[in-house]
């Protein structure tokens, strides 16, 4: 079976496209041919119903590797069901990195910060940017490491003290924690081949449910 379902990467995410194969597709035309309205809800229905599984699956997938909350993935994730004369529908990962104080409930300590299993040695909790708390460390602590604050780049200097965080643009050189999503994008092509097995499946099932209906209506 020729795969219908693809997606299309860009540097801060990926949209996977949920569409019929050509093979299932030109099933689903002759039956159209019968009962056209029928078969064009089932359609619809089914694919909407797969955005949806699909999205279920991802978020906890990557709640799993990544040791953060579902509810965080969730907000990465973005579908656009099918509407008006539409084949197909979308759904949105955005895989930037997200804030640390999102992936779990954070707790301050003496040391630092502890959120979903992970320590920031000398980081603290506070609001500095914005109305909500986040993750933060000085970058002149000897206990910065970049690695825990990715996408907040530090510009040139001497020694660590003199960096100061691109990001924010004010007197204080602070590096807010974040949790890099990019492990996921190598699983882009499986989840996508499971979304065009689950769309065949769930398509058989409406299109079987409004064939009933339709020789209900007729006997």
């Amino acid at each position: 079976m020729s795969v219908g379902s693809h997606f299309k990467p860009s540097a801060g995410g990926g949209m996977i496209s949920i569409q019929s194969s050509a093979a299932d597709l030109q099933a689903f035309q002759d039956f159209a041919k019968l009962v056209p309205k029928a078969a064009a809800t089932a359609h619809r229905r089914a694919i909407n119903k797969t955005l949806g599984w699909l999205r279920t699956h991802i978020a906890r997938a990557v709640s799993r590797q990544e040791r953060i909350a579902v509810a965080a993935v969730r907000q990465r994730l973005r579908s656009y069901p099918v509407s008006g004369g539409a084949s197909s529908g979308k759904l949105w990962f955005g895989l930037n990195a997200i804030e640390s104080s999102r992936i779990g409930r954070a707790r301050q300590t003496g040391s630092g910060v502890s959120v979903a299993g992970r320590r920031y040695q000398g980081a603290f909790l506070k609001k500095v940017y914005g109305n909500k708390p986040d993750i933060w460390i000085r970058t002149a602590s000897k206990h910065f490491n970049a690695d825990d604050y990715p996408d907040s780049t530090v510009s040139p200097g001497r020694g660590p003290s003199s960096g100061w965080v691109a990001e924010h643009g004010s007197r204080f050189p602070l590096a807010k924690a974040k949790v890099s999503l990019e492990q996921a994008r190598p699983h882009f092509n499986s989840w996508v081949q499971k979304a065009d097995e689950r769309l065949l499946e769930i398509l058989k099932q409406e299109l079987n449910f409004e064939l009933q209906k339709y020789l209900k209506r007729i006997a």
